[in-house]
C-alpha cells in the first residue's frame, strides 16, 4: 500500500477502522501474520528467534468529532488531538462514514468587533456548515459522535515533495509495511500499528505491555519548521536533509547505545540523517520505554512541515532515508547488536 492510499484513509483517534482494515488487507496479501488487540492495535509478527523488538507507528490522525447539531442545521464539534484553532476557519471537511462534505465556518470579519479581529477564534465558537437548513435535515446526513477528517488530497507538488493530510503518522505506517517485506529470521519482530497516539499514546502503551519487548523503535512524522520567519536554531528539522533522530523529547530519552548505533549505521551506509533539534512534543517511544519493567527505545522520524493541520508536506528522500535506516538497524540486531 503506497503513501497516497494510506493518507486518503480516515483514521481520527478512536476511529482508526478504515486505516486498520486497509493495513490488514495489505498484511494478508503479503502473507504476514498479525493479531488485533482490544484497543484496535494491529500487531504484525515476523521472525521467531532472537530479541523481541517493537517497531511502532500510529494509525491515527488529528481531526474533529461532532458534539451537537443546532436547530438551524449547523454542527458543533470538538477537536481530537492537538490542533491549533487558527488553522480551522474555512477548511473543507468530510464527516462520518459517508464522508458528507462540509466547511468550517465563523462569523465574517465584516461583522466582528474590533477585539474579535485581534484574537484567535476558539474552536468552540466555530461550526461546520453542510448546507442544511434544519436539525432534521442535518440528521439525515450526519449524527452526533461522527468523526470528521480534513478534505485534503495527496499531491506531488514538485519532484519528490508531496502534500497530504495525516502524514503524521501514515509515513510511519508505510515504512512498517516496507520493513515487513524483508525476510526477517534471527529476530522476534513486532510491527505495531498503534491506535490513539494523538490523545495520549494509548495504543502503544497497551501493545508494549503485552509484548514486553527488549527494545523499541518509534517511527514518526515529526515537526519541521524550516520556513520563513523561523530562526535556524528553532527549525527542529529541515526538509530533504534526511531521517531525523531524537536526542530527547517531552516523553522519552533515547537509549544512548541505540542512538549511537543508528548514527554509525547511517554513516556506514551513506544514509542522510539529522538531529531533531527540539525537545518539545513526543511519540509512542514514551509509552514503549515505560512498559512493564522498562525498555530501551529510540525514534526515527520523517520531517513534515505543518503537522497537525489540514495539510502537511514532506520529502520522499527523507522517507526513503528513514526506511533504509530502520532496515539497517534491524539487520544490525540480527547481527548481534544489543543496547
Amino acid at each position: 500500500m503506497d503513501l497516497k492510499t494510506l493518507t486518503s484513509l480516515s483514521g481520527v483517534s478512536g476511529d482508526e477502522y478504515e486505516v486498520r482494515d486497509g493495513i490488514i488487507k495489505e498484511l494478508d496479501s503479503m502473507g504476514v501474520s498479525y493479531e488485533c488487540d482490544v484497543l484496535g492495535n494491529v500487531i504484525a509478527r515476523k521472525g521467531n528467534k532472537g530479541p523481541k523488538v517493537i517497531i511502532d507507528a500510529h494509525m491515527d490522525e488529528v481531526g474533529l468529532v461532532i458534539t451537537y447539531i443546532e436547530k438551524n442545521g449547523f454542527l458543533r464539534f470538538a477537536t481530537v488531538g492537538g490542533i491549533d484553532s487558527r488553522v480551522l476557519v474555512s477548511k473543507r471537511v468530510l464527516i462520518g462514514k459517508h464522508r458528507t462534505p462540509g466547511v468550517i465556518g465563523a462569523k465574517a470579519i465584516h461583522l466582528q468587533e474590533r477585539d474579535e479581529r485581534n484574537r484567535v477564534i476558539p474552536s468552540d465558537q466555530l461550526f461546520i456548515d453542510i448546507g442544511a437548513s434544519s436539525k432534521e435535515e442535518a440528521e439525515r446526513k450526519v449524527k452526533q459522535g461522527d468523526y470528521v477528517i480534513f478534505d485534503t488530497e495527496y499531491e506531488e507538488l514538485s519532484d519528490g515533495i508531496v502534500k497530504a493530510k495525516g502524514l503524521d503518522d501514515r509515513v510511519g505506517c508505510a515504512i512498517l509495511l516496507e520493513v515487513l517485506k524483508e525476510p526477517w529470521e534471527d529476530i522476534n519482530l513486532y510491527a505495531v500499528f498503534a491506535t490513539q497516539e494523538e490523545v495520549g499514546l494509548r495504543g502503544a502503551k497497551v501493545a508494549a505491555y503485552g509484548i514486553e519487548p527488549d527494545m523499541g523503535l518509534a517511527i514518526e512524522g515529526t515537526v519541521c519548521a524550516d520556513i520563513p520567519g523561523t530562526d535556524k536554531e528553532f527549525q527542529a528539522t529541515r526538509l530533504g536533509q534526511g531521517a531525523a533522530l531524537s536526542i530527547m523529547d517531552s516523553g522519552s530519552i533515547p537509549n544512548r547505545a541505540m542512538l549511537k548505533e543508528l548514527i554509525r549505521l547511517a554513516k556506514e551506509n551513506d544514509i542522510p540523517v539529522q538531529f531533531r533539534e527540539a525537545t518539545s512534543g513526543g511519540n509512542d517511544a514514551a509509552a514503549i520505554q515505560q512498559a512493564r519493567a522498562g525498555c530501551p527505545v529510540a525514534s526515527v522520524s520523517v520531517p513534515c512541515r505543518y503537522i497537525h493541520t489540514p495539510c502537511s508536506l514532506m520529502s520522499m528522500s527523507d522517507f526513503e532515508a528513514a526506511k533504509q535506516l530502520v532496515i539497517a538497524f534491524l539487520k544490525s540486531v540480527e547481527g548481534g547488536f544489543r543496547p
